[in-house]
């Protein structure tokens, strides 16, 4: 398996977007990127949906409410990624420029239809400016399933690179026993796990996947104060009075047993960085290796339609 003998820098970009500003948003992401660069990071993960931002008013404004909810979802709209435009242009000529992998949370428009459908997505960038893939999240939670489409088994991906196998699950589909199952049939060394999900429960499924799946995972959300929200939002103001944060963060870094080895990061804006080695990988999954030798394919059997 390649890459078992790297030891590189990763990192969690733990920062709030510039909400629902789409060119000061990709104007930041690479900003991000350069500095990560700068510091001798060789892969770096964004929050889910970073670009340009996670629709929270999904949670607070009721569906009856339907011209406010047709506004704001035109605004997301219209601040979303198309793949490919001028803004993963830029995302890749920095990643391209710095040589450093990217992945990164991205609202986007279904170009290949009707150009008005938005998924939650995750794009994948290599260190020479090329996109590799996108996965587009399989099942929005709750409120969400009336901002996002489904995706389907043709975005599970996970791609061999010179620094690992690099895949992932946006959020709560990280839940899907199957779905994590598809990326460690493909045998993932680094599992990105972009969410909205900050709460204590999530930090201890994150360590569990990691122990599971044999991977270090880069579980990164976003900081985001109200304050981030333009004051023209009228949903900001249905949060309680005396709330400073919507989503403190809680970003962290995992090894492969489980062990948390940076975070988590609450409440500020940072770059959380791990120096890792993937020889790890191999001594957790000398007892456990959950589709090696622990499989049993004569008992069980699996399969994705992609």
């Amino acid at each position: 398996m390649g890459g078992m003998n790297k030891k590189l820098r990763i990192a969690a970009a733990q920062f709030s977007p510039v909400y629902l500003d789409i060119d000061k948003t990709v104007e930041k992401a690479c900003a991000i990127i350069e500095d990560a660069a700068n510091k001798g990071v060789k892969f770096v993960v964004f929050p889910e949906v970073f670009v340009s931002g996670y629709p929270d008013w999904t949670w607070l404004i009721p569906n009856s409410k339907g011209s406010e909810l047709n506004e704001l979802y035109m605004k997301l709209l219209e601040n979303s990624i198309s793949i490919p435009d001028r803004y993963t242009d830029a995302l890749c000529s920095v990643a391209k420029k710095h040589s450093i992998y990217v992945v990164i949370g991205v609202n986007e428009r279904n170009v290949e239809k009707s150009n008005t459908t938005i998924f939650n997505s995750m794009l994948y960038i290599s260190d020479k400016g090329k996109v590799m893939g996108v996965h587009r999240k399989l099942i929005p939670t709750g409120g969400e399933r009336l901002i996002w489409g489904q995706g389907d088994g043709s975005t599970l991906h996970c791609f061999e690179t010179e620094i690992g196998r690099l895949g992932g699950l946006i959020c709560w589909e990280n839940f899907m026993p199957l779905a994590r199952n598809a990326m460690y049939e493909k045998g993932i060394q680094l599992y990105c796990a972009p969410t909205w999900d900050k709460s204590p429960k999530w930090l201890l499924g994150v360590q569990w996947f990691a122990k599971e799946g044999g991977a270090f995972v880069i579980s990164v959300c976003q900081a985001l104060r109200k304050d981030d929200v333009p004051e023209d939002l009228e949903f900001r103001h249905l949060y309680p009075k005396d709330r400073d944060w919507i989503n403190i963060g809680n970003s962290c870094i995992i090894n492969p047993k489980g062990d948390i080895i940076a975070g988590p990061l609450e409440k500020e804006e940072g770059l959380l960085l791990a120096d890792i080695d993937l020889s790890e990988i191999v001594q957790s999954k000398r007892l456990f290796d959950v589709t090696g030798h622990y499989s049993r394919p004569d008992v069980f059997e699996y399969g994705v339609n992609r």
